[in-house]
């Protein structure tokens, strides 16, 4: 993956299960790229990334 304009890369892992959870929250997981338990992705760190992080940071754990 290509390093954003600030060089940070985020590395977002799913921790919890989004099963019994809304399913705004269960689509936020799976536009991140998450699919199992403790699947690690990296994302560039932008605000957007941020913002969904933020809406399900109960679910997963983050990195940079």
């Amino acid at each position: 993956m290509a390093k954003s304009k600030t060089g940070k890369v985020l590395q977002v892992t799913l921790l919890r299960s989004p099963i019994g959870y809304s399913i705004r929250q269960k689509r936020t997981v799976r536009a991140l790229g998450l699919r199992r338990l403790n699947q690690t992705v990296k994302h560039e760190d932008t605000p957007v990334v941020r913002g969904m992080i933020a809406k399900v940071n109960h679910l997963v754990a983050v990195e940079e």
